[in-house]
C-alpha cells in the first residue's frame, strides 16, 4: 500500500512539474495575452485599419535566386517600385524586384552587422548596424555599386545594450512626420521614436529627440521584433515578431488591434514561416516579407 502511494505521488509530482513547465512557456512566448487577444477581436474590421486577419498569401516561400547570404529586412521604394534588403555575413545592399528577383546588389563599406534597411525619400535609406547601435543614412542612384559608411550621416543611440546580438533589428519611417521608429529585438524589447534624424534638410539642422513608450511595448505579445512597417494611409504601425510566427498591427495609440498569423494552416500558408526577417507594404497595399533562408513571400487583402 505504501508503495502504491509512493508511485501516486510521484506521479502527481511529475504532472504538477510538467503542468509548470506549460505555465512557464506560456508566459515566455506571451500565449495567454495572445489568446484573449484573439477571442476579444471584433467580429468586423474596424474602420481605418489595415486588418491583417483578411490576408493571404499569394507567394510562398519562393527563393530569393542569386544571394550567397541570407537577407535582413524589407523596404519599398516608391519610386523605383522596388524592393530593398541587407545581407550581413557579407554587407551588401539588395535591390528586389516585386516578385521577388534580384535586381543589383550593392557592396556594403564599413558595415560591421547591417540588419535593417528604410526608405526615408527619393534616393535615400537609413541602414542600422545591429551591435553597434548605429545608424547611417546613405544616398544611392541607379548607378551606385558601392555605399561607404563613412560617407554617410551617421547616429549612434547606444541605448539599453548588453545582450550581445540583440540590437537594433527594424526600421520604420513616417514620411509626413518624418519619424523614424527604431526596434530592439529583445532584452529588452523596445521601440524607439528618433526625431531629427536623418536630417533631410542640411540646411535647417534639428535637435535629436528619442522616445519610447514602454508601456505600449509591454502590451505587444510577442517575444521578439524582427521588423517594422509604418502604414502613412492609416498611420499603423506594424511589428513582425520571428519567434512568436506573428505580425501586429498597433493603432496610433499602440494599442494592438489585428494580426497576421505566419503559422502553418493560417492565412492560407501551406507551411509555417521559418524565420521571418523583413516586412514592408507598398503603396497597392501588397504584404511583402522576407526569411531566411532567403524565402519570399507576398500577402494581399481578399477580396470582398
Amino acid at each position: 500500500m505504501g508503495r502504491l502511494f509512493s508511485i501516486k505521488g510521484l506521479l502527481l509530482l511529475l504532472v504538477l512539474v510538467l503542468l509548470a513547465a506549460l505555465v512557464t512557456v506560456a508566459v515566455q512566448f506571451r500565449l495567454f495575452e495572445r489568446a484573449w487577444f484573439n477571442v476579444s477581436q471584433p467580429v468586423e474590421a474596424p474602420a481605418h485599419s489595415l486588418w491583417l486577419s483578411d490576408y493571404r498569401v499569394v507567394i510562398e516561400a519562393q527563393r530569393i535566386e542569386g544571394l550567397e547570404d541570407d537577407v535582413s529586412a524589407l523596404t519599398y521604394d516608391p519610386d523605383r517600385k522596388s524592393l530593398y534588403t541587407v545581407t550581413n555575413q557579407h554587407p551588401k545592399l539588395i535591390e528586389l524586384s516585386l516578385d521577388g528577383r534580384v535586381l543589383r546588389q550593392i557592396e556594403l563599406i564599413g558595415f560591421g552587422d547591417p540588419e535593417a534597411v528604410e526608405y526615408v525619400a527619393p534616393g535615400r535609406f537609413v541602414i542600422a548596424d545591429e551591435r553597434a547601435q548605429r545608424l547611417v543614412k546613405v544616398r544611392i542612384d541607379e548607378n551606385t555599386t558601392s555605399i561607404d559608411a563613412a560617407e554617410g550621416q551617421q547616429m549612434s543611440l547606444g541605448l539599453e545594450m548588453g545582450t550581445k546580438n540583440k540590437g537594433f533589428e527594424g526600421l520604420a519611417y513616417d514620411l509626413k512626420g518624418q519619424r523614424l521608429f527604431v526596434a530592439k529585438e529583445r532584452d529588452p524589447m523596445r521601440i524607439y521614436e528618433v526625431q531629427g534624424f536623418p536630417n533631410l534638410d542640411p540646411a535647417t539642422p534639428s535637435p535629436v529627440q528619442i522616445r519610447d513608450d514602454r508601456k505600449r511595448d509591454a502590451g505587444i505579445f510577442v517575444r521578439d521584433l524582427s521588423s517594422l512597417h509604418y502604414d502613412s494611409l492609416t498611420g499603423h504601425l506594424l511589428a513582425l515578431s520571428d519567434e512568436s510566427r506573428l505580425v501586429v498591427e498597433l493603432d496610433e495609440a499602440g494599442k494592438p488591434i489585428s494580426s497576421l498569423s505566419l503559422l502553418q494552416g493560417q492565412q492560407g500558408l501551406k507551411k509555417s514561416v521559418p524565420q521571418a526577417e523583413g516586412i514592408t507594404i507598398d503603396d497597392q497595399g501588397v504584404l511583402y516579407m522576407t526569411s531566411e533562408p532567403n524565402l519570399f513571400y507576398t500577402f494581399e487583402k481578399k477580396s470582398g
